[in-house]
């Protein structure tokens, strides 16, 4: 299992948090969402999916990964 910290801009309350951790695991990782911070934790396993992929998961939700 991968393990990852990703800096996302634009999440600011709870439905953020939701539509970020249900995006990560309709990809198939784990994630926890820190809104002070801007960032979401990921965990994954890189055999199966790209970090790529995570990002464009987080993107689609209308999120900013920097």
């Amino acid at each position: 299992m991968q393990n990852v910290q990703l800096k996302v801009e634009g999440m600011s309350c709870d439905h953020c948090v939701r539509a970020v951790e249900g995006a990560l695991k309709e990809v198939g990782a784990t994630g926890k969402v820190d809104l002070a911070s801007g960032s979401v934790s990921v965990q994954y396993d890189e055999g199966k999916l790209k970090l790529e992929q995570i990002k464009e998961a987080i993107e689609d939700q209308g999120y900013d990964v920097v």
